[in-house]
Protein backbone atom coordinates (compact mmCIF):
# COMPACT_ATOMS: atom_id res chain seq x y z
CA UNK A 1 0.00 0.00 0.00
CA UNK A 2 1.41 3.38 -0.97
CA UNK A 3 2.15 6.01 1.73
CA UNK A 4 -0.69 8.30 0.64
CA UNK A 5 -3.26 5.50 1.02
CA UNK A 6 -1.80 4.68 4.45
CA UNK A 7 -2.57 8.26 5.50
CA UNK A 8 -6.01 8.60 3.94
CA UNK A 9 -7.59 5.20 4.50
CA UNK A 10 -7.33 4.77 8.32
CA UNK A 11 -9.57 7.81 9.04
CA UNK A 12 -12.04 6.52 6.45
CA UNK A 13 -12.04 3.16 8.22
CA UNK A 14 -12.82 4.92 11.51
CA UNK A 15 -15.77 6.71 9.90
CA UNK A 16 -16.93 3.43 8.34
CA UNK A 17 -16.75 1.76 11.76
CA UNK A 18 -18.93 4.42 13.39
CA UNK A 19 -21.50 4.17 10.59
CA UNK A 20 -21.50 0.36 10.70
CA UNK A 21 -22.02 0.20 14.45
CA UNK A 22 -24.83 2.76 14.21
CA UNK A 23 -26.55 0.74 11.49
CA UNK A 24 -26.32 -2.52 13.46
CA UNK A 25 -27.59 -0.80 16.61
CA UNK A 26 -30.48 0.63 14.61
CA UNK A 27 -31.63 -2.84 13.62
CA UNK A 28 -31.06 -4.30 17.07
CA UNK A 29 -33.14 -1.59 18.77
CA UNK A 30 -35.93 -1.65 16.21
CA UNK A 31 -35.21 1.79 14.75
CA UNK A 32 -34.71 0.19 11.33
CA UNK A 33 -37.36 -2.28 10.09
CA UNK A 34 -36.65 -6.01 9.81
CA UNK A 35 -38.88 -7.97 7.42
CA UNK A 36 -39.70 -11.66 7.64
CA UNK A 37 -40.45 -14.14 4.89
CA UNK A 38 -43.14 -16.77 5.37
CA UNK A 39 -40.52 -19.51 5.14
CA UNK A 40 -37.41 -20.25 7.23
CA UNK A 41 -34.19 -18.43 6.30
CA UNK A 42 -30.68 -19.77 6.92
CA UNK A 43 -27.98 -17.14 6.42
CA UNK A 44 -24.38 -17.96 5.47
CA UNK A 45 -22.08 -14.95 5.69
CA UNK A 46 -18.73 -13.66 6.87
CA UNK A 47 -16.96 -10.74 8.54
CA UNK A 48 -14.50 -9.96 5.74
CA UNK A 49 -14.52 -9.25 2.04
CA UNK A 50 -12.92 -11.76 -0.28
CA UNK A 51 -13.06 -15.53 -0.38
CA UNK A 52 -13.69 -17.30 2.92
CA UNK A 53 -15.04 -20.60 1.55
CA UNK A 54 -18.60 -19.34 1.93
CA UNK A 55 -19.92 -20.60 -1.43
CA UNK A 56 -19.05 -24.29 -0.83
CA UNK A 57 -20.77 -23.97 2.56
CA UNK A 58 -23.92 -22.54 0.94
CA UNK A 59 -23.94 -25.58 -1.34
CA UNK A 60 -23.46 -27.92 1.64
CA UNK A 61 -26.29 -26.26 3.58
CA UNK A 62 -28.68 -26.59 0.62
CA UNK A 63 -27.88 -30.29 0.22
CA UNK A 64 -28.25 -30.82 3.97
CA UNK A 65 -31.66 -29.12 4.08
CA UNK A 66 -32.96 -31.22 1.18
CA UNK A 67 -31.43 -34.42 2.54
CA UNK A 68 -32.77 -33.91 6.05
CA UNK A 69 -36.17 -32.33 5.36
CA UNK A 70 -37.03 -32.87 1.69
CA UNK A 71 -38.21 -29.25 1.47
CA UNK A 72 -37.92 -27.01 -1.60
CA UNK A 73 -34.87 -24.75 -1.21
CA UNK A 74 -33.92 -21.48 -2.88
CA UNK A 75 -30.63 -19.57 -2.60
CA UNK A 76 -31.02 -15.79 -2.38
CA UNK A 77 -27.90 -13.94 -3.48
CA UNK A 78 -26.93 -10.47 -4.63
CA UNK A 79 -25.05 -11.79 -7.68
CA UNK A 80 -21.90 -9.71 -7.59
CA UNK A 81 -20.27 -8.82 -10.93
CA UNK A 82 -23.25 -9.43 -13.23
CA UNK A 83 -24.17 -7.14 -16.11
CA UNK A 84 -27.22 -5.60 -14.41
CA UNK A 85 -26.66 -5.73 -10.64
CA UNK A 86 -29.98 -4.04 -9.80
CA UNK A 87 -32.29 -6.48 -11.56
CA UNK A 88 -33.73 -9.81 -10.45
CA UNK A 89 -32.48 -12.84 -12.36
CA UNK A 90 -33.80 -16.34 -11.78
CA UNK A 91 -30.57 -18.23 -12.35
CA UNK A 92 -32.18 -21.63 -11.87
CA UNK A 93 -35.60 -22.96 -10.90
CA UNK A 94 -33.88 -25.92 -9.27
CA UNK A 95 -34.25 -28.15 -12.32
CA UNK A 96 -32.72 -26.16 -15.19
CA UNK A 97 -30.49 -23.17 -15.74
CA UNK A 98 -32.37 -20.03 -16.78
CA UNK A 99 -29.56 -17.46 -17.13
CA UNK A 100 -25.97 -17.14 -18.31
CA UNK A 101 -22.94 -16.56 -16.11
CA UNK A 102 -22.85 -12.90 -17.18
CA UNK A 103 -26.52 -12.41 -16.29
CA UNK A 104 -26.32 -14.30 -13.01
CA UNK A 105 -22.86 -13.51 -11.61
CA UNK A 106 -20.06 -16.06 -11.41
CA UNK A 107 -20.79 -17.53 -7.99
CA UNK A 108 -24.60 -17.75 -8.39
CA UNK A 109 -24.13 -19.45 -11.77
CA UNK A 110 -21.71 -21.97 -10.26
CA UNK A 111 -24.12 -22.62 -7.38
CA UNK A 112 -26.99 -23.10 -9.83
CA UNK A 113 -24.95 -25.63 -11.80
CA UNK A 114 -23.92 -27.57 -8.70
CA UNK A 115 -27.41 -27.50 -7.19
CA UNK A 116 -29.48 -28.66 -10.17
CA UNK A 117 -32.11 -31.01 -8.84
CA UNK A 118 -31.57 -29.62 -5.34
CA UNK A 119 -32.14 -25.86 -5.06
CA UNK A 120 -33.20 -22.83 -7.08
CA UNK A 121 -30.96 -19.74 -7.23
CA UNK A 122 -32.08 -16.10 -7.56
CA UNK A 123 -29.79 -13.07 -7.97
CA UNK A 124 -31.32 -9.87 -6.60
CA UNK A 125 -29.93 -7.25 -4.20
CA UNK A 126 -33.46 -7.04 -2.73
CA UNK A 127 -33.49 -10.45 -1.06
CA UNK A 128 -36.92 -9.83 0.50
CA UNK A 129 -38.54 -9.21 -2.88
CA UNK A 130 -36.74 -12.19 -4.38
CA UNK A 131 -37.92 -14.41 -1.53
CA UNK A 132 -41.53 -13.36 -1.89
CA UNK A 133 -41.33 -14.06 -5.64
CA UNK A 134 -39.81 -17.51 -5.02
CA UNK A 135 -42.56 -18.47 -2.55
CA UNK A 136 -45.23 -17.47 -5.05
CA UNK A 137 -43.63 -18.85 -8.23
CA UNK A 138 -41.40 -21.71 -7.10
CA UNK A 139 -43.15 -22.91 -3.96
CA UNK A 140 -39.98 -22.38 -1.92
CA UNK A 141 -40.13 -23.74 1.62
CA UNK A 142 -36.63 -22.87 2.92
CA UNK A 143 -34.26 -20.08 1.91
CA UNK A 144 -30.47 -20.03 2.12
CA UNK A 145 -29.27 -16.43 2.24
CA UNK A 146 -25.89 -16.17 0.55
CA UNK A 147 -23.53 -13.55 2.00
CA UNK A 148 -26.25 -12.55 4.45
CA UNK A 149 -24.60 -11.71 7.77
CA UNK A 150 -24.71 -7.95 7.17
CA UNK A 151 -28.09 -8.09 5.35
CA UNK A 152 -29.96 -7.22 8.53
CA UNK A 153 -33.10 -6.10 6.74
CA UNK A 154 -34.20 -9.74 6.40
CA UNK A 155 -34.93 -11.85 9.49
CA UNK A 156 -33.29 -15.25 9.65
CA UNK A 157 -33.80 -18.45 11.64
CA UNK A 158 -30.12 -19.40 11.69
CA UNK A 159 -27.02 -17.20 11.27
CA UNK A 160 -23.89 -19.09 10.17
CA UNK A 161 -20.64 -17.13 9.86
CA UNK A 162 -17.56 -18.41 8.03
CA UNK A 163 -14.06 -17.55 9.23
CA UNK A 164 -11.12 -18.34 6.94
CA UNK A 165 -8.40 -19.97 9.05
CA UNK A 166 -5.70 -18.68 6.68
CA UNK A 167 -6.77 -15.02 7.03
CA UNK A 168 -9.46 -14.76 9.71
CA UNK A 169 -9.56 -11.00 10.22
CA UNK A 170 -8.64 -9.60 6.80
CA UNK A 171 -5.70 -7.62 8.17
CA UNK A 172 -7.48 -6.71 11.39
CA UNK A 173 -8.90 -3.35 10.31
CA UNK A 174 -12.18 -2.21 8.81
CA UNK A 175 -12.85 -1.25 5.22
CA UNK A 176 -11.42 0.48 3.27
CA UNK A 177 -8.01 0.20 5.00
CA UNK A 178 -8.54 -3.48 5.83
CA UNK A 179 -11.03 -6.14 4.80
CA UNK A 180 -13.33 -6.30 7.83
CA UNK A 181 -16.94 -5.50 6.96
CA UNK A 182 -17.78 -4.87 10.60
CA UNK A 183 -16.01 -5.01 13.99
CA UNK A 184 -15.10 -8.46 15.24
CA UNK A 185 -17.49 -8.27 18.17
CA UNK A 186 -20.23 -8.63 15.57
CA UNK A 187 -19.59 -12.36 15.89
CA UNK A 188 -21.77 -12.23 19.01
CA UNK A 189 -24.78 -12.12 16.65
CA UNK A 190 -23.86 -15.44 15.04
CA UNK A 191 -25.66 -18.65 15.95
CA UNK A 192 -22.60 -20.65 14.95
CA UNK A 193 -19.21 -20.21 13.30
CA UNK A 194 -17.63 -22.44 10.67
CA UNK A 195 -13.85 -22.15 10.40
CA UNK A 196 -12.90 -22.92 6.80
CA UNK A 197 -9.61 -24.16 5.30
CA UNK A 198 -8.47 -25.55 8.64
CA UNK A 199 -6.28 -28.02 6.72
CA UNK A 200 -4.10 -25.14 5.56
CA UNK A 201 -2.96 -24.00 9.02
CA UNK A 202 -0.74 -25.82 11.47
CA UNK A 203 -2.63 -24.88 14.63
CA UNK A 204 -6.10 -23.42 15.17
CA UNK A 205 -5.63 -22.89 18.90
CA UNK A 206 -5.00 -19.14 18.84
CA UNK A 207 -7.83 -18.58 16.37
CA UNK A 208 -10.32 -20.51 18.52
CA UNK A 209 -9.19 -18.47 21.52
CA UNK A 210 -9.85 -15.24 19.59
CA UNK A 211 -13.24 -16.48 18.46
CA UNK A 212 -14.18 -17.23 22.07
CA UNK A 213 -13.18 -13.71 23.05
CA UNK A 214 -15.56 -12.17 20.50
CA UNK A 215 -18.31 -14.81 20.29
CA UNK A 216 -18.40 -16.33 23.76
CA UNK A 217 -19.92 -19.81 23.82
CA UNK A 218 -21.21 -19.69 20.24
CA UNK A 219 -20.64 -23.16 18.67
CA UNK A 220 -17.54 -23.34 16.46
CA UNK A 221 -17.10 -25.98 13.75
CA UNK A 222 -13.91 -26.75 11.82
CA UNK A 223 -14.03 -27.58 8.15
CA UNK A 224 -11.70 -28.50 5.31
CA UNK A 225 -11.76 -27.97 1.56
CA UNK A 226 -11.31 -31.26 -0.25
CA UNK A 227 -10.96 -32.03 -3.94
CA UNK A 228 -14.10 -33.61 -5.36
CA UNK A 229 -12.77 -34.05 -8.89
CA UNK A 230 -10.75 -32.73 -11.81
CA UNK A 231 -12.14 -32.19 -15.29
CA UNK A 232 -11.38 -30.51 -18.57
CA UNK A 233 -13.25 -27.35 -19.56
CA UNK A 234 -15.56 -29.49 -21.71
CA UNK A 235 -16.54 -31.56 -18.69
CA UNK A 236 -14.41 -34.63 -19.45
CA UNK A 237 -13.15 -36.20 -16.22
CA UNK A 238 -9.43 -36.55 -15.53
CA UNK A 239 -7.69 -38.71 -12.94
CA UNK A 240 -5.22 -37.31 -10.45
CA UNK A 241 -2.72 -39.98 -11.44
CA UNK A 242 -2.67 -38.87 -15.07
CA UNK A 243 -2.40 -35.16 -14.29
CA UNK A 244 -0.06 -34.95 -11.29
CA UNK A 245 3.15 -35.82 -13.20
CA UNK A 246 2.49 -33.07 -15.76
CA UNK A 247 3.97 -29.58 -15.31
CA UNK A 248 1.00 -27.20 -15.07
CA UNK A 249 0.49 -23.47 -14.57
CA UNK A 250 -2.22 -22.44 -12.10
CA UNK A 251 -4.34 -19.31 -12.31
CA UNK A 252 -7.50 -17.96 -10.71
CA UNK A 253 -9.59 -14.88 -10.01
CA UNK A 254 -10.90 -15.60 -6.51
CA UNK A 255 -10.90 -13.80 -3.18
CA UNK A 256 -8.12 -15.89 -1.64
CA UNK A 257 -5.89 -17.10 -4.50
CA UNK A 258 -3.15 -18.41 -2.23
CA UNK A 259 -5.59 -20.91 -0.72
CA UNK A 260 -6.19 -22.35 -4.22
CA UNK A 261 -2.48 -22.61 -4.97
CA UNK A 262 -1.82 -24.16 -1.56
CA UNK A 263 -4.59 -26.73 -2.07
CA UNK A 264 -3.03 -27.74 -5.37
CA UNK A 265 0.31 -28.30 -3.66
CA UNK A 266 -1.35 -30.28 -0.87
CA UNK A 267 -2.95 -32.46 -3.53
CA UNK A 268 0.48 -33.28 -4.92
CA UNK A 269 0.71 -30.78 -7.76
CA UNK A 270 3.72 -28.52 -8.22
CA UNK A 271 2.68 -25.56 -10.39
CA UNK A 272 5.59 -24.24 -12.45
CA UNK A 273 3.89 -20.84 -12.56
CA UNK A 274 0.98 -19.16 -10.76
CA UNK A 275 -1.05 -16.09 -11.64
CA UNK A 276 -3.72 -14.43 -9.50
CA UNK A 277 -6.25 -12.12 -11.13
CA UNK A 278 -8.65 -9.90 -9.20
CA UNK A 279 -11.68 -11.57 -7.63
CA UNK A 280 -14.55 -11.98 -10.15
CA UNK A 281 -12.18 -11.16 -13.03
CA UNK A 282 -13.81 -11.29 -16.47
CA UNK A 283 -11.27 -12.92 -18.78
CA UNK A 284 -10.72 -11.83 -22.37
CA UNK A 285 -8.69 -13.37 -25.16
CA UNK A 286 -5.68 -11.18 -24.42
CA UNK A 287 -5.55 -12.52 -20.83
CA UNK A 288 -5.49 -16.13 -22.01
CA UNK A 289 -3.05 -15.50 -24.85
CA UNK A 290 -0.57 -13.86 -22.50
CA UNK A 291 -1.17 -16.43 -19.75
CA UNK A 292 -0.60 -19.33 -22.14
CA UNK A 293 2.60 -17.78 -23.48
CA UNK A 294 4.08 -17.30 -20.01
CA UNK A 295 2.95 -20.80 -18.97
CA UNK A 296 4.70 -22.34 -21.99
CA UNK A 297 7.84 -20.28 -21.25
CA UNK A 298 7.87 -21.92 -17.80
CA UNK A 299 7.56 -25.39 -19.33
CA UNK A 300 3.88 -25.97 -18.52
CA UNK A 301 2.01 -28.63 -20.50
CA UNK A 302 -1.37 -27.44 -19.25
CA UNK A 303 -3.29 -24.89 -17.19
CA UNK A 304 -5.39 -25.49 -14.07
CA UNK A 305 -7.98 -23.19 -12.52
CA UNK A 306 -11.06 -23.10 -10.29
CA UNK A 307 -14.64 -24.01 -11.12
CA UNK A 308 -15.63 -20.38 -10.52
CA UNK A 309 -13.18 -19.22 -13.19
CA UNK A 310 -13.95 -22.04 -15.64
CA UNK A 311 -17.39 -20.70 -16.57
CA UNK A 312 -15.76 -17.55 -17.97
CA UNK A 313 -13.37 -19.39 -20.26
CA UNK A 314 -15.57 -21.51 -22.50
CA UNK A 315 -15.73 -19.00 -25.37
CA UNK A 316 -11.98 -18.27 -25.39
CA UNK A 317 -9.20 -19.90 -27.37
CA UNK A 318 -6.67 -21.65 -25.11
CA UNK A 319 -3.62 -23.23 -26.72
CA UNK A 320 -2.95 -25.56 -23.79
CA UNK A 321 -5.17 -28.16 -22.11
CA UNK A 322 -7.09 -26.43 -19.33
CA UNK A 323 -8.10 -28.38 -16.22
CA UNK A 324 -10.60 -27.45 -13.51
CA UNK A 325 -10.16 -28.33 -9.83
CA UNK A 326 -13.53 -28.95 -8.20
CA UNK A 327 -13.81 -28.69 -4.43
CA UNK A 328 -16.31 -29.34 -1.67
CA UNK A 329 -16.41 -28.55 2.02
CA UNK A 330 -16.07 -31.24 4.65
CA UNK A 331 -17.17 -30.33 8.18
CA UNK A 332 -15.65 -32.07 11.20
CA UNK A 333 -18.24 -33.46 13.63
CA UNK A 334 -21.09 -32.09 11.53
CA UNK A 335 -23.95 -33.68 13.48
CA UNK A 336 -24.62 -30.70 15.82
CA UNK A 337 -24.65 -28.32 12.83
CA UNK A 338 -27.04 -30.61 10.95
CA UNK A 339 -29.29 -30.56 14.01
CA UNK A 340 -29.23 -26.75 14.09
CA UNK A 341 -30.24 -26.68 10.42
CA UNK A 342 -33.05 -29.16 11.01
CA UNK A 343 -34.40 -27.05 13.89
CA UNK A 344 -34.18 -23.85 11.81
CA UNK A 345 -36.30 -25.46 9.07
CA UNK A 346 -39.20 -26.33 11.36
Amino acid sequence: MNPLASLILPPLSAIYGVATRARIRGYQRGWLPVSKLSAPVISVGNLTTGGTGKTPLVEWVCKTVVGETGKRVCVLTRGYGRVDPRSQVAVSDGNKLLASERQAGDEPFMLAQNLLGIAAVISNPDRLSAGEWAIKNLGTEVFVLDDGFQHLRLARNLDIVTIDATNPWGGGTLLPYGRLREPRDGLSRADCIVVTRSEQVADQGSLIESLRRFAGTTPVFSSRMTTSGIRMLNGERVTDESLRPQPVAAFCGVGNPESFFKQLRQEGYAPVFTRAFNDHHNYDQADLTQLTKVAKDHGAHGLITTAKDANKLTSLQIDLPCYVLEIKISIDDESPLVKMIQTACL
